[in-house]
């Protein structure tokens, strides 16, 4: 049998779910098939410290879901309670928490959004049906009974962590890390840094090669013995996996500045970031030679079948429970060490149906799919006005941040490939997500960008957020009869503001003030310059009148009199009011 939607999305990962509501709330149809038997990939899995730098520098449906978030725990526990205050206006929230409000969002869609799980996508060439470069229809299992269904799509959303239906499809995709000499990037290719200290020269060659950054579980840990499951001896435990650890705090030896009250217990292994109702979200340490990420074993993962993935995932799983183990039990270490390590474990409240621990690898990178555009570190780092994408689709901002590669390497200050390198606020273009070489289909979590460029787009929010313009693009591509890669961009970005978009970051301005649309369409068009100041209030100048004016070919405002806000405005509705060719020669000006 062959189902038909307006939108098939491959993933029930937050960007696929984003992409679904954009769509459906439009009034069409789409489907999400996931493989597992819950949506919501890492938020719902454990992550549930978000990954943003600047709060506000993304925004629609991202925001929506953060916003519910805190209403949740307001209208749960109180708008005073300890709960509120620790989930950070939404930032931080159970993993229980996150899949209840997505699934709140999906469920509020009604008929316009299905959600079927235990579909496994195979990433093979015979399971998808194209027409030319045309994607038409995939095949999937259906993983309890192993019948094929056939889904056929207008337009197709891969939402996959591991990009599956891109490469099936036949874009072509990046795998492992480019040169330093490729991009000119920082901490490219083979890279050594003690965490929160200098590089080290001498081991940093900056050599490409095909390594992938390491994946671990993000864990819900909690000291409340009320709601606490024991963490026992996985059957699969190797004692001499573990053994380093217990040198390593002898000797206080860390991977960074020796820190011995943070490293004195559960934190030499894990790093914690608190959640409410007396959790935390468990990450890897990355100041720490051992902990709960596992480089190098994961290397085949992004192209490797669903029996190989589904091996590794028990692998790592034993691993990391037998890390924990050893830190409780094990006599090489203190006992004052071990008994610290003994307050936590995993939340009961927590995973109920997979024995209290995470359904989802934290599959940090995977496949790169190459698309219309390549984001590289530069487009972090560059100013607006260097950098600027005519054809944004989110802001977004985080640092470039990539875990170990290699295992510990004898006499290496680091594990290879750790960094974290500061950016500022930037706009990622439409392009990212459109892959090279097929047709209606869109990429908005395996990314175009180079493994430095990738390792700040892979954050949840600007997943939301992709995932979002990808639904819109697919709404305004069927509302004008073009092509996912054809889209009108300028109206793309429209409807992204009118649902509350941020695509261009200023601090002094958000979705909902006035003016904030003109300000959006003209910041990305280089009219405010390279700050992040908008000063809408402010009276406009002399000097950026006759510019703003001559720019947008606008002689009839030349003597406006008002605010900054205003003129922009002003300026925003008569580039409005023209013809479709004069916006397009507008558009194609300012962008050359």
């Amino acid at each position: 049998m062959t189902y038909e939607f307006d939108a098939v999305i491959v993933g029930g990962t937050p960007a696929g779910i984003m992409a679904g509501i954009a769509v459906a709330r439009a009034g069409r149809r789409a489907v999400i098939l996931e493989r597992n038997g819950h949506i919501g990939g890492l938020p719902a899995n454990g992550l549930g410290a978000t990954d943003i730098a600047t709060r506000g520098a993304t925004g629609g449906l991202f925001l929506e879901f953060v916003s519910r978030i805190k209403e949740y725990y307001s209208d749960t526990y109180g708008a005073d309670s300890q709960q509120v205050e620790l989930c950070s206006d939404g930032y931080r929230f159970e993993p229980r928490v996150a899949e209840m409000i997505l699934l709140g969002m999906i469920a509020e869609c009604g008929d316009g959004l299905e959600v079927r799980t235990l579909r496994q996508f195979n990433p093979e060439p015979q399971q998808v049906i194209k027409d030319g470069a045309a994607l038409r229809r995939i095949r999937v299992i259906e993983r309890e009974s192993g019948d094929e269904e056939v889904y056929a799509g207008s337009v197709f959303v891969d939402a996959t962590y591991e990009g599956d239906l891109a490469a099936a499809a036949g874009a072509p995709y990046m795998l492992g890390r480019e040169g330093a000499d490729e991009y000119g990037e920082p901490c490219a290719g083979k890279f050594y840094q003690r965490w929160r200290a200098p590089v080290d020269e001498r081991y940093s060659t900056g050599q490409g090669d095909n390594a992938i950054q390491s994946y671990n579980y993000r864990l819900p840990l909690t000291t409340n013995k009320a709601n606490m499951r024991r963490i026992g001896k996985p059957a699969t435990y190797n004692r001499d996996e573990y053994l380093s650890l217990a040198e390593d705090v002898r000797l206080n030896r860390f991977a960074g500045p020796p820190t011995p009250l943070e490293f004195d217990g559960i934190g030499a292994i894990t790093n914690m970031v608190r959640l409410p109702n007396d959790k935390v979200d468990g990450n890897n340490q990355h100041a720490a030679f051992i902990s709960t990420d596992l480089p190098e074993e994961n290397w085949p993962y992004p192209t490797a079948s669903w029996d190989w993935r589904d091996r590794f995932a028990l692998r790592l799983r034993d691993y990391i429970l037998g890390l924990f183990y050893f830190a409780q039990n094990d006599e090489s270490l203190p006992a004052g060490f071990r008994e610290r390590c003994n307050r936590w474990g995993l939340s009961l409240d927590e995973f109920e149906d997979n024995d209290n621990f995470p359904r989802q690898i934290y599959v940090r990178e995977g496949r790169r799919i190459r698309g219309e555009y390549l984001f590289t570190a530069h487009d972090a780092l560059s100013k607006r006005h260097s950098r600027a994408h005519v054809t944004s689709i989110t802001a977004s901002h985080y640092a470039l941040d990539s875990h170990a590669c290699l295992k510990r390497e004898a006499g290496r200050p680091h594990l290879d490939g750790f960094f974290s390198h500061r950016t500022t606020p930037y706009s990622v273009p439409y392009g990212v997500i459109v892959p090279l070489e097929v047709e209606n289909l869109l990429i908005p979590v395996p990314a175009s960008g180079t493994h430095i460029g990738f390792s700040t787009l892979r954050m949840e929010p600007c997943w939301m957020a992709l995932g979002e313009a990808a639904g819109e693009a697919i709404n305004v591509s069927l509302d004008e009869g073009t092509s996912a890669r054809g889209v009108n961009v300028v109206e793309l970005q429209r409807r992204l503001l009118e649902a509350g978009a941020v695509l261009s970051y200023f601090e002094d301005a958000a979705p909902g003030d006035a003016h904030y649309h003109a300000l959006q369409f003209f910041g990305l068009r280089g009219f405010l310059g390279a700050g992040y100041a908008a000063d809408l209030d402010e009276p406009v100048s002399d000097e950026d009148r006759a510019n703003w004016t001559t720019w947008a070919n606008t002689p009839e405002l030349a003597i406006f009199s008002g605010t900054r806000g205003q003129l922009l405005d002003r300026i925003y509705t008569v580039a409005s009011e023209r013809s479709d060719a004069e916006q397009a020669a507008l558009y194609a000006q300012v962008e050359g």
